[in-house]
């Protein structure tokens, strides 16, 4: 790497990781401060990149979260479809409580039907023949649960890179702190030969 190289730049892009980019270790610390870039600039660069990473991270947890609370919302849903699929030759109702708001139910009487409505959010409603939303629900469970899978990939992706920078911010502080302790040797032993 070159000497006047900045933290920055030792991070490339990874693709395959929602453009989270890779954190580069630094495996020569003196190689990488032979430059006329100082610790403190180094390390003020590499915490902001610590900084960013854990903003990267936070967002990928709430996304996370948000996942996690949709999967088993459709999941019932599609169960649900499915039951008023093999109910729908029959010619009894079935007598359901469903939920108004929290805490809050009404009961409902379900003729057999061929149709549901489904909320697909941003407050509409579209209604589907049973066997489409089938495979609209099924589809989209399927897409939660690869999103989940990816996600947490990248959740540990991320936690690779940021700790790969805490361990670069702790060998160029160590080495700070190395080049501070040689300079006071020095100029000891310049202070003892000149008296």
């Amino acid at each position: 790497m070159a000497a006047a190289a900045t933290a920055e730049s030792s991070v490339q892009p990874e693709n395959k990781h929602y453009g989270i980019p890779k954190a580069t270790f630094m495996e020569d610390v003196d190689e990488y401060m032979s430059g006329d870039r100082t610790a403190e600039s180094v390390l003020k660069d590499l915490d902001e990149q610590h900084q960013k990473y854990k903003f990267m991270e936070l967002n990928l947890l709430q996304k996370k979260k948000k996942l996690r609370e949709q999967a088993p919302d459709i999941k019932k849903t599609l169960d649900t479809v499915k039951f008023l699929k093999t109910r729908k030759e029959s010619d009894s109702t079935i007598e359901s409580k469903f939920l108004l708001s929290d805490q809050v139910y009404a009961k409902a009487t379900v003729p057999p039907t061929d149709n549901v409505y489904l909320w697909l959010g941003a407050n509409v409603m579209l209604e589907y023949e049973i066997d489409d939303a089938i495979e609209l629900l099924a589809k989209n469970l399927t897409s939660a649960e690869q999103s989940l899978a990816k996600m947490e990939e990248d959740l540990n992706f991320l936690r690779n890179q940021y700790t790969t920078v805490e361990v670069n911010m702790a060998r160029i502080y160590n080495w700070d702190v190395r080049q501070r302790m040689d300079t006071g040797k020095a100029s000891e032993k310049k202070v003892a030969t000149s008296s």
